[in-house]
């Protein structure tokens, strides 16, 4: 198969530096790929032939909107080309609608349209829309906290919200760093990197400031939510795996007129005292079947910061499943007579 492209400069950005794009793309789909100048020549199965083109049509689009191309945004265009097939299965040429089967996306000022890298992360972002309250459960690395910080910024900009409010609880991963110097912000500053560095990929650094100093964004600990009603803000409350069970229905009542919520956590990382159960996986159970709640799990697969976090992932994941299968075994022959 033979694609040619109208203009040579934003083909060379499709194809990458020294063709790497086209290298990513043929270790994913198993083809050869050879460009000269604004072509490119595809060989490989007509499955993945024809995946191929779909992935390149769309990174072009997208370099033509005057957006770049990383090996992240071909891994989301390949999945993406996975679930435009999934739902129109083996369309005749020429007879797709632009944009059907399309992953959602967010838009921000700073950030420009960032689409939905995944299935879960379309589903996740679908949630959003569509509920007030969403929870997202999974791995480390699957654009859990990413995506809502930018659905977040979304709304604010839009001004279907007046404030964005940031908390987790303070707890640390198997450590104790002990006191903590400065006034409330600086104090929990330390545990809300993540949530920073999201705010900054999708706003500019003096509107994030300023919006710190006029309490259009707050950062407020966990402890500080008792009593408050808030009204008119998206809620985000990060690591929620490490609340406890008090502090989670605490949480869930401060939901008030025009706010939504969204609730992040990784189960495998609790870092909770033995004993004390998790508020988020009880609050999972529970809520199960509310309406205008909704919930989204990632799994392994679904990583998207880097092909060895998710193996990484993928090995402890396996290493689990195994121990308690050893376990289980262990405790039937402990059982026998």
């Amino acid at each position: 198969m033979t694609l040619t492209f109208e203009d040579n400069r934003l083909a060379s950005l499709v194809f990458g530096h020294y063709d790497q794009n086209l290298a990513h793309m043929e270790r994913r789909l198993d083809i050869l790929a050879n460009a000269n100048g604004n072509c490119v020549v595809v060989r490989g199965s007509p499955e993945a032939s024809e995946q191929a083109r779909r992935v390149l049509e769309s990174l072009y689009e997208r370099v033509s909107h005057g957006d770049t191309v990383t090996l992240g945004d071909i891994d989301g265009a390949i999945q993406e080309t996975v679930f435009q097939g999934t739902l129109f299965p083996a369309p005749e040429k020429g007879s797709e609608t632009p944009g059907s089967g399309s992953f959602e996306g967010i838009s921000t000022r700073r950030r420009g349209f960032v689409k939905a890298r995944n299935a879960a992360q379309n589903a996740y972002l679908r949630a959003l829309r569509k509920n007030e309250l969403v929870f997202a459960d999974g791995p480390a690395g699957t654009g859990k906290t990413w995506l809502a910080v930018g659905w977040a910024v979304s709304l604010l900009e839009s001004g279907q919200v007046d404030k964005l409010i940031i908390t987790r609880p303070a707890v640390e991963a198997g450590e104790r760093l002990g006191f903590l110097p400065g006034d409330m912000r600086e104090k929990v500053d330390p545990y809300l990197r993540p949530i920073y560095d999201a705010l900054y990929d999708f706003m500019e650094a003096r509107h994030v400031e300023r919006s710190l100093t006029t309490g259009m964004i707050e950062i407020a600990p966990l402890a500080f939510m008792r009593g408050r009603t808030l009204t008119s803000a998206v809620v985000l409350l990060d690591e929620a795996q490490n609340t406890t069970s008090m502090q989670m229905k605490m949480f869930l009542t401060r939901l008030g007129e025009g706010s939504r919520m969204i609730i992040n956590g990784d189960p495998s990382q609790i870092d909770l005292p033995p004993g004390q159960r998790s508020g988020l996986i009880e609050s999972l159970r529970v809520l199960t079947g509310i309406e205008g709640i909704g919930r989204v799990t990632f799994a392994e697969g679904d990583v998207v910061r880097h092909d060895l976090v998710r193996r990484i992932v993928a090995a402890y994941d396996a290493a689990a499943a195994s121990d308690g299968v050893t376990a289980g075994r262990v405790r039937k022959e402990d059982a026998t007579p």
